[in-house]
């Protein structure tokens, strides 16, 4: 059966005048009347009594005219959902990220992002930088967020998305909590909570490198995850060295303050495999801070 066929019949239909769909499918009239005519003889059956002055819609007509519109609809589905495909505005997309992009800009991100491709669906799993970029490296994951690392497999590429200072969280019953800017050095006594260098190796070296640098070793006691190691700060166990996107905790009993002199920095970077073009990751890195490409300018419709 022609498609072109069922788009006529269903045209003249909802116009009532062959003049006025053939306009409505840039056609000129003869091509339309033929169309129904042969939709008529392959179906046998009269879809539409012709008067000199009105069309008229037989009851076989009616029949059609509901078939008619589901069959153009499922087509016309078919062919979206093809050439959303293949412009990667569906499907699926894993995304590997360490934890500070939650208390940050990730959110955000896919908020917007989802909005804009809803037939997209996404799966998300968080872990450590070494893990995720194995797993991006085996094809487990297709992009993630991790710690800037030079150790980055070179089928791997990477964009730096953001970059964050350490900030000192202490108890707020701490003497120097009520400082506006805290000297690292007068913290050389304190228990520092923070990962284990095998949990997060950048993180550990980041920590320990600024003591060093401000003439002291300090004493660690391990933690699995930040929003642990902020819970112990809370309850006076020690203080911590965190990215400044860790104040979104907001947790009670903890302040955060800025360090004296340090400009240590954390730097977080979105990484894929080199060699893939996959629409879907180029689209999501449109949306990452500091990217600087855009977003589709055409997004997936919303059904």
């Amino acid at each position: 059966m022609d498609m072109r066929h069922l788009r006529c019949f269903v045209a003249v239909v909802e116009e009532m005048h062959f003049g006025r769909a053939a306009e409505r499918l840039h056609l000129t009239q003869p091509p339309v009347s033929l169309a129904i005519k042969e939709l008529e003889e392959e179906l046998g059956v009269t879809l539409l009594e012709r008067t000199s002055r009105r069309i008229v819609l037989t009851k076989a007509g009616e029949d059609a005219l509901r078939d008619a519109r589901a069959v153009l609809a499922a087509a016309d589905t078919m062919r979206r959902r093809a050439r959303e495909t293949s412009q990667g505005l569906m499907g699926s997309m894993s995304i590997g990220f360490i934890s500070l992009p939650a208390y940050s800009f990730l959110p955000e991100t896919l908020r917007r992002f989802g909005e804009d491709y809803p037939q997209v669906r996404l799966l998300l799993q968080e872990g450590t930088t070494d893990q995720i970029a194995h797993d991006i490296e085996s094809g487990r994951l297709d992009i993630g967020l991790v710690f800037r690392t030079p150790d980055l497999p070179a089928s791997l590429d990477s964009v730096l998305v953001r970059s964050e200072p350490l900030v000192v969280a202490l108890p707020e019953s701490h003497p120097l909590a009520r400082n506006r800017r805290i000297a690292l050095e007068k913290l050389a006594q304190e228990r520092f909570l923070g990962f284990e260098r095998h949990q997060g190796p950048l993180m550990f070296d980041a920590i320990v490198s600024t003591c060093m640098r401000h003439g002291f070793s300090p004493r660690l006691f391990a933690a699995r995850q930040m929003h642990t190691i902020v819970s112990l700060v809370s309850g006076g166990l020690g203080v911590a060295l965190v990215p400044a996107c860790v104040q979104a905790l907001h947790r009670e009993g903890v302040v955060y303050r800025p360090l004296l002199g340090e400009r240590t920095a954390v730097e977080t970077v979105a990484v894929w495999r080199r060699a893939d073009d996959s629409p879907l990751v180029r689209a999501l890195r449109g949306y990452l801070p500091g990217s600087t490409a855009t977003p589709s300018s055409t997004p997936a419709p919303r059904w």
